[in-house]
């Protein structure tokens, strides 16, 4: 259990906590990118903070309320998904910095970025506490003995939440990158023409 809370917990929170702190010192730092990697860095953070909650479940029991354990839950799945937000506005960013260079900097500002990645973090927590409000309404109903932390969604209810965390981002992100590698090795195939006339020259 000590390795696990070392590697797991304490290292992920040392890690992004150094990179908090030198996005938010440094001004120059501040860039549409840096910002998006801030937000990454805040929610993998947090994600390694609740991991000491998640070492309390699978050592055997929850040792709080079950109001606990139901917001810990909610909390838990907002900063995966808005995590999960975060990676697809990167490839966004990636896209328009690749495909768009010329007009990178009009269009993509730090102002439009932070109001971006605060959107990802408030549907991120809208989405998730409407999810789980049975949860919250009457937390531990779904527990069948004192000690557990459990949930539970109906069918559908799970294929919307799969296709809006899971299946709807990945689809994106593999778009965006397909399409960036398609520009990118058309760019290359351009710099490898213009080398070779410029050598023959």
């Amino acid at each position: 259990m000590l390795i696990y809370i070392l590697l797991s917990s304490l290292l992920t929170v040392a890690l992004n906590l150094l990179v908090i702190i030198s996005i938010s010192h440094f001004k120059q730092l501040q860039t549409p990118t840096n910002l998006l990697l801030l937000s990454l860095a805040v929610s993998d953070f947090f994600v390694g903070l609740l991991m000491i909650f998640q070492i309390m479940i699978i050592d055997g029991c929850w040792l709080f309320s079950d109001l606990m354990c139901s917001l810990w839950l909610i909390v838990l799945a907002s900063i995966t998904s808005s995590s999960i937000g975060t990676m697809v506005l990167i490839s966004v960013d990636r896209y328009v910095a690749i495909c768009y260079p010329l007009h990178y900097f009009t269009k993509v500002k730090p102002k439009r970025v932070q109001v971006c990645v605060c959107l990802c973090w408030m549907f991120a927590a809208l989405f998730n506490s409407l999810l789980l409000k049975n949860n919250l309404q009457q937390p531990g109903r779904y527990n069948s003995c004192i000690g557990e932390c459990v949930f539970d969604m109906n069918y559908i209810t799970n294929v919307f939440d799969l296709i809006v965390s899971f299946i709807f981002p990945i689809t994106v992100i593999i778009i965006l990158y397909i399409r960036i590698f398609g520009v990118a090795v058309y760019q290359a195939r351009a710099m490898r023409s213009h080398i070779a006339v410029v050598t023959t020259k």
